[in-house]
């Protein structure tokens, strides 16, 4: 673990994950498990989310309660695999607003081409948390917060399911100021950019694609 890498190691995270990367898990099975596991993701990533309190009342008395400080925090789905983690992260965090970056990868140069960008307004004020499951290459991820901190987001953190080496550099390299989280980080990328032994493509996998 570093400032700019977390590897969230709780069983039920590593649990669930195992159960995903099995190659016989049904499409329905992986997107539910997608989900749950999100939002424990989710929990880790927001840990240090600034607080403050209010008064309110109890049924016994006044107190000053925390809540949370600060402008609503912004979920930006780097499509179209990261809305499988949006929606998990939607059921901790409902009031979330959310954002989208079209981006998807020339099979033969492994680079990302931008197809669609939606973002909330007043990024500057906000925690922004991109979230994609995987982290392979880098490239997308650091396109997708190039698109981010142009819209004006200075606190920015990139939530994954999976990483490879090779991207955890790139986006070290390119974004040093954007901390990743993620449930694992494997071996290697193969000769087409997959993560090994990795759980194949996750958006096939969740929508039941080829």
């Amino acid at each position: 673990m570093s400032d700019h890498l977390t590897i969230v190691d709780h069983p039920l995270v590593q649990h669930k994950l195992t159960l995903m990367r099995d190659k016989d898990t049904p499409t329905a099975v992986f997107r539910q498990l997608l989900r749950e596991i999100s939002t424990l993701l989710a929990y880790e990533v927001t840990r240090a989310l600034p607080m403050t309190t209010r008064t309110i009342e109890t049924p016994l008395t006044d107190m000053e309660a925390p809540v949370l400080a600060g402008r609503k925090l912004a979920l930006v789905s780097i499509l179209r695999a990261g809305n499988g983690l949006l929606d998990g992260m939607l059921d901790l965090i409902p009031s979330a607003r959310v954002g989208f970056v079209g981006l998807y990868r020339d099979e033969e140069t492994l680079t990302p081409v931008q197809y669609y960008c939606k973002l909330p307004r007043d990024l500057e004020n906000r925690l922004v948390i991109a979230v994609d499951p995987m982290l392979a290459t880098g490239n997308s991820s650091v396109a997708a917060v190039d698109l981010i901190k142009d819209a004006g987001a200075t606190n920015i953190r990139f939530l994954c399911l999976l990483a490879a080496p090779e991207g955890v550099a790139r986006m070290k390299e390119a974004h040093p100021d954007v901390p990743i989280v993620t449930a694992a980080v494997d071996e290697k990328l193969n000769e087409l950019g997959y993560i090994v032994p990795g759980l194949g493509d996750a958006g096939d996998r969740m929508f039941g694609t080829k």
